[in-house]
């Protein structure tokens, strides 16, 4: 029997969900199917580059890396490509690592076996590993976008790794969202926007300071706590952290959240770093 839609965790509440595709609308779905009205609005989206030689150079000397780290599941599925095009089968010697489970399971996909923070989803997460604090005089390779975080390159390279960058892909705003963030937001009145990284949220900022919507009352669901103090800095008052950021640890925190200021569980739920 169909549990009635009342019933459902997020039944009533509107969510606008701002991630790249195809996780936007995956999660959309879930938002529904766990009672939610709820829209997907990508603010960020990634093109793949096209092969230079450095990277070219980079993907056939892979073999000659000790650890091979990926940034984000994108940045991992696009190595397995790159890795598939140069390479019969994945080199043997290497330590593979995802920022987060979600990066290692797309790792895991080309038959790698990576390892990941037990705890935590980004880079500060990563660089507390003991694999990654002995690797003076060790070879280690980022898989990224253009433009990230240099706090990982920086890092290692303090600890006296030899650190090349990968880049396999650019990330950019979407041109449509300029027209179409502040029409959802006037017509959608979202209580929760999804924003998963420090660059959506940015973007959901320039383009939506025009509209009459009132972003700063809003609950944004964010990955870690520094976008958190990024966001609360910029004056947004509501903010909540999932445990892990599957579509579940998503629609739980976010579940949780409203419960919370509805009353009907204790505090001490929300708004809180993944443990």
């Amino acid at each position: 029997m169909a549990t009635p839609q009342s019933n459902l965790p997020l039944s009533g509440h509107r969510i606008l969900v701002c991630r790249p595709e195809p996780e936007a609308s995956r999660l959309t779905e879930s938002l529904v199917a766990a009672g939610a009205a709820a829209r997907a609005l990508p603010l960020l989206e990634r093109v793949a580059l096209e092969e230079t030689p450095q990277q070219r150079t980079l993907v056939q000397n892979l073999d000659q890396f000790h650890h091979v780290i990926a940034v984000s599941p994108y940045a991992a599925r696009r190595l397995l490509e790159v890795i598939d095009t140069w390479w019969p089968q994945p080199p043997v010697g290497i330590r593979w690592y995802g920022v987060g489970a979600g990066t290692a399971r797309a790792l895991e996909t080309g038959g790698l076996s990576p390892s990941w923070p037990a705890h935590g989803v980004d880079s500060e997460a990563l660089l507390a590993m003991p694999a990654l604090n002995q690797v003076d005089g060790e070879r280690v390779l980022l898989v990224r976008g253009e433009e990230g975080r240099e706090l990982l390159q920086d890092t290692l390279r303090q600890r006296g790794a030899d650190v090349s960058t990968l880049e396999l892909y650019r990330r950019q705003c979407p041109a449509r969202a300029e027209q179409q963030l502040p029409s959802v937001l006037s017509s959608f009145d979202p209580e929760a926007v999804v924003l998963l990284s420090g660059e959506t949220l940015n973007n959901f900022i320039a383009l939506g300071q025009n509209s009459d919507h009132t972003l700063y009352q809003r609950l944004l669901v964010v990955p870690v706590a520094r976008v958190a103090n990024q966001a609360r800095e910029l004056g947004f008052r509501h903010t909540c952290i999932p445990r892990n950021l599957t579509d579940q640890g998503i629609i739980t925190a976010v579940a949780e959240y409203f419960a919370v200021t509805a009353g009907a569980i204790p505090p001490g739920y929300a708004d809180k770093p993944s443990k």
